[in-house]
């Protein structure tokens, strides 16, 4: 029986590509109750707020908010916002905390997504964004969606 990859994006930081440079990527998996991956499924999180530490060599997401499951009993957990801890290889939070520690750098929540029936989290080494960085993001989108307007009317004209 072949695995199913799914790979179904559930919660998205949106705010992460504006306020930071992402320069590397990670992939890791989430320790969660059974009525966490059931709410997770149905799309009840939001990691708007999230950000990733490193203790003791493990590293644990604070602040993602997973709603309580509707059906769920008594293994709900009581606070939403938990902090839950992240599977990754020693080298990768090795990794991780090395650039972490450098100035500017922060480990960031970026999706919650299910692959092959595990939840997992992407997470992104970011560097801030100044102000004028985000005003010149802001432009360069702005003109490209001219631009794209522009081919779509001189196709239009064309036909």
């Amino acid at each position: 029986m072949g695995k199913k990859a799914d790979g179904k994006v559930l919660a998205q930081n949106k705010k992460a590509s504006h306020d930071y440079f992402i320069e590397d990527t990670y992939e890791a998996g989430m320790v969660l109750t059974g009525t966490e991956i059931k709410s997770l499924r149905n799309g009840r999180a939001n990691i708007g707020d999230a950000f990733a530490t490193i203790r003791g060599g493990e590293i644990f997401v604070h602040n993602m908010h997973i709603s309580p499951f509707e059906q769920g009993n008594r293994s709900n957990p009581d606070d939403p916002t938990r902090t839950r801890k992240l599977l990754l290889h020693k080298e990768q939070i090795s990794k991780l905390l090395g650039h972490s520690k450098q100035e500017g750098y922060t480990i960031v929540p970026l999706k919650v997504y299910v692959r092959n029936g595990y939840a997992k989290l992407l997470l992104g080494i970011g560097k801030g964004k100044k102000q004028y960085d985000k005003r010149d993001s802001a432009a360069k989108r702005d003109a490209q969606r001219d631009i794209q307007r522009a081919l779509r009317e001189k196709q239009k004209i064309a036909r």
